[in-house]
Protein backbone atom coordinates (compact mmCIF):
# COMPACT_ATOMS: atom_id res chain seq x y z
CA UNK A 1 0.00 0.00 0.00
CA UNK A 2 1.42 3.35 -1.05
CA UNK A 3 1.30 6.13 1.49
CA UNK A 4 -0.03 9.48 0.29
CA UNK A 5 2.60 12.19 0.74
CA UNK A 6 1.68 14.95 3.17
CA UNK A 7 1.43 18.45 1.77
CA UNK A 8 3.41 21.14 3.52
CA UNK A 9 1.29 23.92 2.03
CA UNK A 10 0.26 26.21 4.82
CA UNK A 11 2.27 24.34 7.42
CA UNK A 12 4.20 27.48 8.28
CA UNK A 13 1.07 29.59 8.58
CA UNK A 14 0.10 30.63 12.10
CA UNK A 15 -2.85 28.81 13.61
CA UNK A 16 -5.46 31.48 14.30
CA UNK A 17 -8.81 31.26 16.02
CA UNK A 18 -11.30 34.03 15.22
CA UNK A 19 -13.94 35.16 17.70
CA UNK A 20 -16.55 37.52 16.18
CA UNK A 21 -18.86 39.32 18.59
CA UNK A 22 -21.82 38.50 16.29
CA UNK A 23 -23.93 41.17 17.99
CA UNK A 24 -27.37 42.21 16.76
CA UNK A 25 -26.39 45.53 15.18
CA UNK A 26 -24.97 45.73 11.66
CA UNK A 27 -21.39 45.90 12.93
CA UNK A 28 -21.94 42.77 15.02
CA UNK A 29 -23.38 40.94 12.03
CA UNK A 30 -20.42 42.12 9.97
CA UNK A 31 -17.96 40.56 12.43
CA UNK A 32 -19.59 37.19 11.83
CA UNK A 33 -19.68 37.58 8.04
CA UNK A 34 -16.04 38.71 7.98
CA UNK A 35 -14.98 35.81 10.21
CA UNK A 36 -16.72 33.34 7.89
CA UNK A 37 -14.95 34.83 4.88
CA UNK A 38 -11.59 34.87 6.68
CA UNK A 39 -12.08 31.18 7.50
CA UNK A 40 -12.90 30.40 3.88
CA UNK A 41 -9.78 32.30 2.77
CA UNK A 42 -7.56 30.35 5.18
CA UNK A 43 -6.75 33.21 7.56
CA UNK A 44 -7.95 31.27 10.59
CA UNK A 45 -10.89 29.32 11.99
CA UNK A 46 -14.07 30.95 13.22
CA UNK A 47 -15.24 29.98 16.67
CA UNK A 48 -18.22 30.82 18.85
CA UNK A 49 -17.70 33.58 21.41
CA UNK A 50 -20.95 32.62 23.15
CA UNK A 51 -19.55 29.13 23.75
CA UNK A 52 -16.30 30.68 24.97
CA UNK A 53 -18.37 32.65 27.50
CA UNK A 54 -19.55 29.38 29.04
CA UNK A 55 -15.95 28.46 29.83
CA UNK A 56 -16.00 25.24 27.77
CA UNK A 57 -12.62 23.72 28.64
CA UNK A 58 -11.79 22.40 25.16
CA UNK A 59 -12.48 25.73 23.49
CA UNK A 60 -10.53 27.69 26.10
CA UNK A 61 -7.61 25.24 25.75
CA UNK A 62 -7.70 25.52 21.95
CA UNK A 63 -7.73 29.31 22.15
CA UNK A 64 -4.78 29.26 24.55
CA UNK A 65 -2.83 26.96 22.19
CA UNK A 66 -3.53 29.04 19.07
CA UNK A 67 -0.65 31.03 17.62
CA UNK A 68 -2.93 34.04 17.52
CA UNK A 69 -6.44 34.86 18.70
CA UNK A 70 -8.29 37.31 16.49
CA UNK A 71 -11.16 39.16 18.13
CA UNK A 72 -13.62 41.09 16.01
CA UNK A 73 -15.78 43.50 17.98
CA UNK A 74 -18.43 45.53 16.21
CA UNK A 75 -18.49 48.49 18.58
CA UNK A 76 -16.78 50.03 21.62
CA UNK A 77 -18.77 47.80 24.00
CA UNK A 78 -16.00 45.22 23.33
CA UNK A 79 -18.20 42.24 24.18
CA UNK A 80 -16.03 39.63 22.46
CA UNK A 81 -12.82 40.99 24.00
CA UNK A 82 -14.41 41.02 27.47
CA UNK A 83 -15.67 37.45 27.08
CA UNK A 84 -12.24 36.26 25.95
CA UNK A 85 -10.51 38.16 28.76
CA UNK A 86 -12.83 36.62 31.35
CA UNK A 87 -11.59 33.19 30.20
CA UNK A 88 -7.93 34.25 30.24
CA UNK A 89 -7.73 34.42 26.43
CA UNK A 90 -5.73 37.38 25.10
CA UNK A 91 -6.17 38.89 21.67
CA UNK A 92 -3.23 38.86 19.30
CA UNK A 93 -5.29 40.95 16.88
CA UNK A 94 -8.31 43.00 17.87
CA UNK A 95 -10.45 45.00 15.48
CA UNK A 96 -13.33 47.29 16.40
CA UNK A 97 -15.43 47.87 13.30
CA UNK A 98 -16.68 51.31 14.29
CA UNK A 99 -13.02 52.37 14.45
CA UNK A 100 -12.70 51.25 10.81
CA UNK A 101 -15.28 53.91 9.93
CA UNK A 102 -18.34 51.68 9.80
CA UNK A 103 -21.27 53.36 11.53
CA UNK A 104 -23.32 51.26 13.93
CA UNK A 105 -26.91 50.86 12.78
CA UNK A 106 -29.71 48.39 12.14
CA UNK A 107 -28.69 44.76 11.70
CA UNK A 108 -29.03 44.66 7.90
CA UNK A 109 -27.40 48.03 7.30
CA UNK A 110 -24.13 46.96 5.64
CA UNK A 111 -22.66 46.33 2.20
CA UNK A 112 -20.37 43.73 0.69
CA UNK A 113 -17.70 46.46 0.64
CA UNK A 114 -18.01 46.69 4.44
CA UNK A 115 -17.28 42.95 4.72
CA UNK A 116 -14.31 43.28 2.35
CA UNK A 117 -12.92 46.23 4.35
CA UNK A 118 -12.96 44.19 7.57
CA UNK A 119 -11.40 41.16 5.89
CA UNK A 120 -8.71 43.34 4.28
CA UNK A 121 -7.94 45.00 7.62
CA UNK A 122 -7.32 41.58 9.17
CA UNK A 123 -5.03 40.47 6.35
CA UNK A 124 -3.11 43.78 6.60
CA UNK A 125 -2.51 43.12 10.30
CA UNK A 126 -4.52 46.07 11.57
CA UNK A 127 -5.34 45.80 15.25
CA UNK A 128 -2.39 43.54 15.93
CA UNK A 129 -1.46 43.69 19.60
CA UNK A 130 2.22 44.11 20.40
CA UNK A 131 2.14 42.19 23.68
CA UNK A 132 -0.04 39.12 23.95
CA UNK A 133 0.43 38.52 27.66
CA UNK A 134 -2.33 36.26 28.87
CA UNK A 135 -4.79 38.01 31.21
CA UNK A 136 -5.74 36.28 34.41
CA UNK A 137 -9.09 34.51 34.45
CA UNK A 138 -11.73 36.79 35.96
CA UNK A 139 -11.98 36.51 39.71
CA UNK A 140 -14.93 38.63 40.62
CA UNK A 141 -13.39 41.79 39.22
CA UNK A 142 -10.67 42.00 41.90
CA UNK A 143 -7.75 41.17 39.61
CA UNK A 144 -9.27 42.47 36.39
CA UNK A 145 -10.60 40.40 33.56
CA UNK A 146 -8.13 41.33 30.86
CA UNK A 147 -10.52 43.60 28.97
CA UNK A 148 -8.81 46.78 30.09
CA UNK A 149 -11.52 47.80 32.55
CA UNK A 150 -9.21 47.73 35.56
CA UNK A 151 -11.47 45.26 37.35
CA UNK A 152 -14.63 47.29 37.06
CA UNK A 153 -16.68 45.12 34.71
Amino acid sequence: MTETPQSSCGSNEPKRIIFPCAGQANVGQLTNLAAIQLTEEGYGSISCVALLATGTENLVANAMKADEVVILDGCPMLCAKKIAGAQGVAAGQHLILTELGIAKGPSKSYTNDDIENVVAACWKGEGRVQSTAKPAKKTGGKDGCGCGCGGTC
